[in-house]
């Protein structure tokens, strides 16, 4: 069994955020009962166990035993009612998440899990990509984006844009803090993943600005303000450039396809042939100072009873001068964007995250706040997926990440444990571990 370093423990990984919650300056007066602390780690704690009703189970716990879960794992000593736990969190500025996600990374990069990210040597795959958490036709705040309708009718929305770490060759994604998609007072237009780009592209940097950052995207990214934005912080970028959205470019590289100048490479296995084409050096768009690009394209063709059949076909474009040697690299990076879509906004909507409930809308920050609570919890369970041998016995034995948080969600209800690996050890070994029903 593997044990987690301990900068990475969930104890530890606790106190980190525990301490940042600690130094959020309080501007409430001074004899309020509930603090800062204690009701940001309350909201986390119901995200980490994906269980919204954990505090009203906590505080009944602790009134019949006098401890709980809340207390003896998570570190909360006063446990806040529903209500004033969103009222306190609707408050707090949004940024103030911001070094907890820098701190994790660190821990990772410390703990040398990153190498297995690396996609060439010491540089980063960091995809991006929107994503819709919360929708309304009733309940808003001043931040929502709105959508007027045909019939008349406005519907209100929050979005995200999201950055992770991913490899293809690697399950787990690390998320960053996510960019808000949100109107801000005085701004009579739309805010949009665009933008929202460009704002998360400057806070990354700022956050990381030594780490070699390779940008992912789709086609929405592939423009020259964004690359541009890309390039004056000395990110590489790898976007998806679809023919229809980039009507020069395709031209250019047809003219380089007819006279010969454009790079291939063949790839066959078996019934199955794997295609890469590349050019380097050619504008981006028709404009005046439109950005020099290298475009490259990647087919797999399967023959099937002398039928050709294509089954994928894409199309990139990088900064990365494009060669034999590295085609194959840059193409398994651009098909690697899918994760944030599957490994996490997938995971974030469907299992048992469940990002697009409405824990609580506010007038402030509430909502995304919230948001950044879940991504923190998911963050925790992808660091215990990579680094912790004592979670990871766990999964194989309850197979299904579902299944195993709903046997600990069980467990919290009905019994106090000393610490999280307490908790499961008395998972792995329930005959031999003792838990407590009441306090010991």
């Amino acid at each position: 069994m593997l044990n987690p370093k301990k900068h990475l423990s969930f104890d530890s990984l606790l106190y980190g955020m525990s301490r940042t919650f600690d130094k959020i300056e309080d501007h409430r007066v001074p004899s309020v009962k509930y603090g800062l602390r204690d009701t940001l780690m309350s909201g986390f704690a119901m995200m980490f166990t994906q269980e919204p009703s954990l505090l009203q189970f906590q505080q009944t716990q602790k009134n019949v035993t006098e401890a709980c879960n809340l207390e003896t794992v998570f570190g909360v000593k006063d446990i806040p009612k529903d209500s004033q736990m969103r009222d306190i969190i609707d408050n707090v500025d949004r940024e103030n998440f911001r070094p907890i996600f820098s701190n994790y990374f660190e821990r990772l990069r410390r703990g040398k899990h990153l190498e297995n990210f690396e996609l060439f040597p010491n540089q980063y795959y960091l995809a991006i990509d929107g994503s819709q958490y919360f929708g309304s036709e009733k309940v808003q705040c001043p931040g929502c984006l709105e959508k007027h309708h045909k019939n008349g009718s406005v519907s209100y929305a929050h979005h995200i844009l999201q950055g992770a770490i991913m490899h293809p060759d690697q399950k787990v994604v690390i998320p960053f803090m996510p960019m808000e998609i949100r109107n801000e007072d005085g701004h009579q237009k739309q805010d949009c993943e665009m933008n929202a780009a460009k704002r998360f592209i400057d806070a990354t940097h700022k956050d990381h600005p030594r780490l070699n950052i390779i940008l992912g995207g789709d086609g929405l990214f592939s423009k020259q303000p964004v690359i541009e934005d890309a390039r004056d912080k000395n990110m590489n970028f790898i976007f998806v450039a679809k023919p229809d959205d980039h009507k020069v470019l395709m031209e250019w590289v047809d003219i380089k396809r007819a006279t010969g100048n454009m790079g291939t490479k063949t790839i066959i296995e078996g019934n199955t042939s794997h295609i890469y084409e590349w050019v380097n050096q050619i504008p981006l768009n028709g404009n005046k100072e439109t950005v020099i690009i290298n475009y490259f394209r990647y087919q797999k063709i399967i023959n099937e009873n002398g039928v050709e059949r294509i089954s994928y076909r894409n199309s990139w474009v990088t900064d990365f001068l494009i060669g034999e040697k590295n085609i194959e690299t840059l193409v398994r990076g651009g098909k690697c964007r899918w994760k944030v879509e599957n490994e996490c906004f997938n995971t974030l909507k469907n299992q048992g995250y469940n990002i697009e409930h409405n824990y609580g809308h506010g007038e402030k920050n509430l909502s995304f706040n919230f948001l950044c609570l879940i991504l923190l919890a998911f963050y925790f369970h992808q660091i215990f997926e990579l680094t912790d041998g004592i979670f990871q016995d766990c999964r194989k034995k309850w197979g299904s990440k579902k299944n195993l948080w709903s046997k600990i969600r069980a467990l919290l209800d009905f019994f106090i444990f000393d610490s999280w690996y307490h908790l499961l050890e008395f998972l792995l070994n329930p005959q031999k571990v003792r838990a407590y029903s009441k306090p010991p």
